[in-house]
């Protein structure tokens, strides 16, 4: 059976899956799971032409959609555009006879504190988040509504409204729960009519979107986008009367029976990066992955290794003094500021900008690209490589003032430093 979740009723048989975003990730994943019941399936999406650094057009997804056995329809759709959703739709219906499915997958991160997100940016999210799941499920609801066995499904978080979910990112969790609060109030407005859910992973998944914002390394940690079509899969195939459900994918598919989740991990029996919006604790997290024999890798290892006679922080400064080069410079052209609290606070400086770089106490001589706020024990268990800054960042235990690519950066060269 391999990682393939295994079902013989072809409950999507027929049907016709209007899928947003569609020409890769997780939507595509969803796309090829209902072919292989021979669906119909509309790949609505922006890449019509291959891009450089993303894989997938519509046109290629739309030939997987068929060498599984199912139909597709390739529409370019930007879902901010209400013309073009409208034309996908009109096009759907004209070819398929209707519209039994909507899934609202399309999706946009920037991961960047108040003053540091652009307006393009704020309207960006908002616009395709939040807007676009509104107007194309306004569009495609009269369709769904003569549907025998209708869903709307919306890959968007609980609404969780712990503060530490807004602190760092505030424009990009108010856009991802504009998609939430649709499944919130459609439920509601459409009760007896119209299935409405939301589903969410429980971890992270292997997507061009997570690597971009990962970094090298980042895939191991995460599952792939199987368990979220598997998952989907169930959710579809309920009737219409399960409505207004905040769903997690490992928890539908335990409940559907499945219990091995391993199959799903990119690298089985490795740590696993847990996904925003949901309230497990990292220490709550390390103690389940320890149940099943792994390493998680932000919990810090036992040493009985006596500290440096300038404290932690400074032999911390000392082990990245000795890798500093040329070449790191050249690769990272960044300059970062860590404020401290906690035992060993203060201030410090990291110069990948100039020269061969720098590093050690006080203010960089220059403005920041970056400024990371943490505790001084965690920025020790940073740089030893014990906690990732994606985890650190996840869990609450990291604050980040500026871009958040460049802040990722840094696991290139804590992987160089846990050799050492």
């Amino acid at each position: 059976m391999g990682n393939r979740f295994c079902v013989c009723s072809r409950k999507l048989a027929g049907r016709t899956l209007f899928i947003t975003g569609a020409s890769r990730g997780i939507g595509k994943a969803i796309a090829l799971k209902a072919a292989r019941d021979g669906a119909n399936v509309v790949i609505a999406a922006k890449t019509a032409q291959p891009h450089p650094k993303l894989p997938g057009t519509i046109y290629s997804a739309a030939r997987e959609v068929e060498d599984l056995g199912g139909k597709a329809l390739p529409c370019v759709v930007d879902i901010r555009d209400d013309k073009q959703v409208e034309d996908a739709v009109r096009k759907a219906v004209d070819k398929f006879g209707g519209i039994d499915i909507l899934v609202n997958n399309a999706s946009a991160i920037n991961l960047t504190g108040t003053l540091e997100t652009s307006m393009k940016k704020v309207d960006l999210m908002l616009g395709i988040n939040l807007r676009g799941t509104y107007v194309t499920s306004k569009l495609v609801i009269p369709h769904l509504l003569k549907s025998s066995s209708p869903h709307i499904l919306n890959l968007a978080p609980p609404l969780n409204l712990n503060p530490i979910w807004f602190k760092n990112h505030t424009a990009y969790t108010m856009a991802k729960y504009g998609m939430s609060m649709c499944v919130l109030g459609m439920a509601e407005e459409f009760r007896g009519q119209i299935a409405v859910n939301a589903l969410w992973p429980r971890t992270a998944i292997q997507t061009a979107a997570m690597d971009m914002l990962g970094g090298e390394g980042v895939a191991k940690q995460c599952r792939t986008a199987d368990i979220m079509a598997d998952a989907a899969y169930v959710v579809l195939s309920r009737p219409k009367t399960f409505t207004g459900h905040f769903l997690v994918d490992e928890d539908v598919l335990r409940e559907h029976g499945v219990e091995d989740m391993d199959r799903y991990a990119v690298q089985p029996g490795h740590p696993l990066l847990p996904d925003f919006f949901l309230d497990e604790a990292p220490e709550a997290l390390a103690q389940q992955m320890e149940k099943h024999g792994a390493t998680p890798a932000f919990q810090p290892p036992s040493s009985s290794a006596a500290p440096s006679p300038g404290g932690p922080i400074e032999s911390t400064f000392e082990v990245i003094r000795g890798v500093l080069n040329e070449d790191l410079v050249k690769s990272t052209k960044a300059l970062y500021q860590f404020d401290l609290a906690g035992e060993h606070g203060g201030v410090w400086f990291l110069d990948l900008k100039s020269g061969s770089g720098s590093a050690g106490r006080g203010r960089p001589n220059g403005v920041p690209d970056v400024v990371m706020t943490m505790d001084s024990a965690d920025f020790s268990k940073m740089f030893a490589g014990n906690l990732k800054p994606t985890t650190a960042f996840m869990s609450g235990k990291l604050r980040i003032k500026g871009d958040m690519t460049l802040a990722i950066k840094l696991e290139m060269m804590m992987g160089r430093m846990s050799k050492l």
